[in-house]
């Protein structure tokens, strides 16, 4: 396969021809603003794009600004953070605004380095900024990128380093136009190149595809029916999701948040599955990370409220 990266002109532009017609509708994908991207991409990953985009649209709603969002208390954000989950990118997220009004002058800076500098922010989010609000021609790789670049070059993400998945992301972002790039890499994981029977008959780089190449009709046929047991599995097991520790620390907050700034909740006996020695440990483990802040009374009695400050 020849060209930057081993992609060729013309499977680059499949690929953003494609994105054209079939780009996802999702409210963040409008907006060329800095923050409002650092924002979306803070929410969208680990999220489903859909609930993110409502998400988005709220939070950009009640802190429409850098500005905005960095004179809030914790407290406020974790009440918009509503819904989401992983709680603690929205305290990095409230502490990267803070960071980037008091030193970058209320401005998100179009540097790598200086974006990987601010709470939160790793190599993705910080690629992900620097292509869609400053279109540097870096490569965003994630979860769904990292499948779809190395099943087109290798036949299986598998085989190649991260280094490697990389340095092939960023040399295939075309110079002109990283944003729809982007976009397009991270549309054709989600919705036809997925981890389980990907939907190869559609995808419009099958040409170049390694991984198609070599999928024939015995190996979909084996993928079909190990993905049809799977599902059939899931369909019978119990939901385990409610005697997770998650879903506990996700309760105490949701507790938090009905209660008025300030005031101290008092959390007693069990929750769900979850007894009430667990129900400490988890307001601990939340306290520990300023999630939550406990009263006098601790260890016998949880009370506890957001943080405001």
């Amino acid at each position: 396969m020849s060209g930057s990266g081993g992609f060729p002109p013309a499977l680059r532009d499949a690929i953003l021809e494609w994105f054209g017609v079939g780009t996802r509708s999702l409210p963040f994908r409008g907006s060329t603003d800095a923050y409002a991207i650092l924002v979306s991409e803070a929410m969208a990953q680990q999220t489903q794009a859909a609930r993110a985009g409502e998400a988005w649209t709220r939070f950009m709603g009640r802190f429409p600004t850098v500005e905005a969002l960095a004179v809030a208390s914790p407290a406020d954000v974790l009440r918009a953070w509503q819904g989401l989950g992983y709680n603690r990118r929205a305290l990095n997220l409230w502490r990267a605004a803070r960071r980037i009004v008091d030193e970058f002058g209320g401005e998100v800076p179009a540097d790598l380095a200086a974006l990987r500098s601010l709470p939160g922010v790793g190599p993705y989010t910080a690629r992900a900024v620097a292509a869609l609000a400053f279109g540097m021609p870096v490569g965003a790789v994630d979860t769904n990128v990292r499948r779809v670049l190395g099943r087109i070059v290798a036949g299986d993400a598998g085989t190649l380093t991260p280094v490697e998945v990389q340095r092939l992301a960023d040399a295939a972002v075309p110079l002109d136009r990283a944003a729809d790039w982007t976009h397009a890499l991270m549309d054709v994981g989600a919705t036809l190149c997925r981890p389980r029977l990907p939907i190869c008959p559609a995808c419009p780089v099958r040409v170049w595809c390694r991984y198609a190449a070599a999928a024939d009709e015995t190996t979909k046929a084996d993928e079909t029916t190990k993905a049809d047991a799977r599902a059939r599995v899931a369909r019978e097991a119990p939901a385990p999701f409610r005697t997770t520790s998650r879903w506990l620390r996700g309760r105490i907050l949701d507790r938090l948040r009905d209660a008025d700034d300030g005031d101290w909740v008092v959390i007693e006996g069990s929750i769900g599955a979850h007894d009430a020695d667990s129900v400490r440990l988890a307001a601990a483990a939340l306290a520990s990370e300023g999630l939550l802040e406990l009263d006098g009374g601790w260890p016998a009695v949880v009370r506890a409220r957001l943080p405001l400050a």
